[in-house]
C-alpha cells in the first residue's frame, strides 16, 4: 500500500467535509500534513479521474466533484495505489536448479494478487461519506 492512496482519502474526506468551499492545495496538505507539492500530485490524479475538481489563480482550489456517497474506497485505490501491495523485490532465481528458487516469484506474485483483490472487496464496502462518519463518530467520543 502507498501513502497516495492515504493522502488521496484524506483530501476527499476532507472536501466532503466542507462541500460548499475550495481548498487551496497548501490547506489541504496542512491537513492531511504532508508537503503541498506531493499534495498537488495525488489531486492532479483524483481530477484526471473526476474525483476533483480545480481552479486555478487567485481564489482557486480544489473542490469535490463527486458523490462522496457513491465513491469507493476502491475506487481511489484503483486510482492511486493499485498493484502497490506487491513489493518491489522478489525471492528466487529463474536460472537455478532447486524448484522453489524457480518458481517462488511468480508464486508470490499470485499470491499478492489474490490479496489485492480481496484488499478490494473490502474497499468496496466504504465510501468516503462512511469515512467522513467514522471521523465524526470519533469526535463525539472525544
Amino acid at each position: 500500500m502507498n501513502s497516495e492512496f492515504t493522502i488521496a482519502v484524506h483530501s476527499l474526506v476532507y472536501l466532503a467535509y466542507r462541500p460548499d468551499r475550495m481548498a487551496t492545495s497548501d490547506v489541504i496538505a496542512r491537513n492531511v500534513n504532508t508537503h503541498p507539492s506531493r499534495l498537488r500530485k495525488v489531486m492532479s490524479c483524483l481530477k484526471k479521474r473526476g474525483f476533483v475538481a480545480a481552479k486555478e489563480g487567485i481564489g482557486g482550489g480544489f473542490m469535490l466533484s463527486c458523490d462522496p456517497d457513491k465513491v469507493s474506497l476502491a475506487e481511489i485505490y484503483a486510482a492511486t495505489a493499485i498493484g502497490s501491495i506487491k513489493p518491489g523485490w522478489c525471492s528466487g532465481k529463474v536460472d537455478e536448479d532447486c524448484m522453489v528458487a524457480c518458481h517462488m516469484a511468480e508464486v508470490m506474485d499470485q499470491i499478492f494478487c489474490e490479496a489485492e483483490q480481496q484488499l478490494l472487496v473490502h474497499l468496496q464496502g466504504t465510501t468516503i461519506s462512511g469515512v467522513l462518519e467514522r471521523v465524526r463518530q470519533l469526535q463525539q467520543k472525544s
